[in-house]
């Protein structure tokens, strides 16, 4: 059986590599390789009826990301296959792209076989995500729901919020009429308690969870 491939990425030695890799295997046809993804979709706007199995995309590429590509190919055709293939491995990029019904997230300094796995996987209908893309999902859904757990009273809240605003312990401690030594272990015990390492930590917390809005 013969599949229909398309590959977007900018990088000309990576794609040079991969079209390499992929000529050895006989069941793949290349139908297009653009260096963004607004070719990707012109070409699927232009080709509607155009039987296309897998598109193989990066994440960084100019005008059209392979985040926002993902999302605009299922949204076309949900048939239609995709493989991220990337140098980024941040969480939230693979939580966005799993939630956007991606089929298959590999780091481009994966071997040959690697590649050749999470194509074929894919092609038969199951997904493929690699060791390490497993592992800093699930690290990064266990970090959330850890998060999520966490209850912070009222008092907390205004501690964190205003140590958000800059105020000085001495300068809480006036405003919620409450002694520098009480602030000072409210502060010790919020660092604790949402496992961050100084008050920086505790700013993108309060900044994250919507305490402050402008800081």
């Amino acid at each position: 059986m013969m599949y229909n491939l398309m590959i977007a990425d900018d990088h000309k030695m990576f794609l040079d590599g991969l079209l390499s890799i992929l000529s050895e295997e006989k069941e793949y046809r290349i139908l297009l390789t653009a260096k963004d993804g607004k070719h990707i979709i012109k070409y699927l706007d232009v080709n509607p009826n155009e039987h296309i199995d897998l598109i193989i995309t990066d994440i960084s590429m100019p005008e059209i990301s392979g985040i926002e590509l993902n999302k605009i190919i299922k949204q076309k055709n949900n048939k239609i296959k995709t493989l991220v293939v990337t140098m980024h491995n941040d969480a939230d990029m693979i939580d966005r792209l799993i939630e956007d019904d991606v089929d298959g997230y590999v780091p481009k300094n994966a071997e040959k076989e690697v590649f050749l796995e999470a194509i074929k996987t894919i092609l038969n209908g199951d997904k493929y995500f690699s060791k390490d893309i497993q592992s800093i999902y699930l690290e990064n859904k266990f970090a959330k729901k850890k998060q999520e757990d966490i209850t912070l009273t009222k008092r907390e809240i205004d501690v964190i919020t205003l140590i958000a605003e800059e105020y000085t312990s001495q300068e809480i401690a006036d405003k919620l009429f409450l002694s520098k030594h009480t602030i000072e272990s409210y502060r010790k015990n919020l660092i604790s308690k949402l496992n961050v390492r100084n008050l920086a930590g505790l700013t993108k917390y309060a900044l994250k969870m919507d305490y402050i809005k402008n800081v």
